[in-house]
Order: C-alpha cells, then structure tokens, then sequence
C-alpha cells in the first residue's frame, strides 16, 4: 500500500485521534473558558475597588456587563476552534495544536492571576 502524500486525501487529526482533539479542548474550556470567566466574576464582584485590567473586556464589561465577558470568551473560543480545525483539514500541525493550547495556557494564567488578587485582597 502507497501512502499518500496528498494532504488533501488524508484525513484531518481531529478523525484520526478524536480523543486527542477532545482533550485539548476540554483543556481550554476548563481554563480558558471556566477558570478565566469564574475567576474574573468573583474578582470583580467582591473586590470592587478594582478595575479590569484588559481594555477589551473592560469594554465588554461595561457594556453588556458580565454577559458582555461571556459573550467576548465564546467568540474567542470559537474562532481559535475554527483555526484549530481548518488547521487539521489542511494538514497543519501548528494551526491545529497552537490555539488550544494557547487558550489553555492564558486561561490558566488568567485564573491563577485572578485567584492570586483576591486572595491578596
């Protein structure tokens, strides 16, 4: 049997290693997606002295209050899962691993900043 080196006829990874897939986003849900948005909430709500620091989630927050933070997380979650899937039909490693893990990394990040204020506070 011939390989063959067409990334076109291959199939994407997400179909070869669907677990793999899962878990890289369940990764970046857990920390992206729920640490990040937790965390920011509970900052935000019992220390009211402080501002948020990001001027794009300051503004989505001062619009559309914590919806508004929900709303900007889960439009940042789906492109980089557009990415991270368009990344896989193409055949490209970076494209497919780099925006979950990106999300996982600032998410948790974020979160252990967040935790780390109020606990200061």
């Amino acid at each position: 049997m011939v390989r063959s080196r067409d990334r076109s006829r291959r199939r994407p990874a997400y179909r070869r290693r669907p677990n793999e897939f899962y878990w890289l986003w369940i990764a970046a849900t857990a920390t992206y997606g729920v640490g990040d948005i937790v965390s920011t909430i509970a900052f935000l709500r019992y220390v009211p002295a402080i501002t948020e620091a990001n001027p794009v989630v300051a503004f989505a927050l001062d619009s559309f209050g914590f919806a508004g933070l929900v709303a900007l997380k889960f439009v940042v979650y789906l492109i980089m899962l557009w990415i991270s899937v368009e990344g896989a039909r193409e055949g490209d490693k970076l494209l497919y691993y780099f925006p979950p893990v990106l999300l996982t990394a600032t998410g948790t990040y974020l979160t252990a900043s967040n935790v780390r204020l109020l606990w200061l506070s």
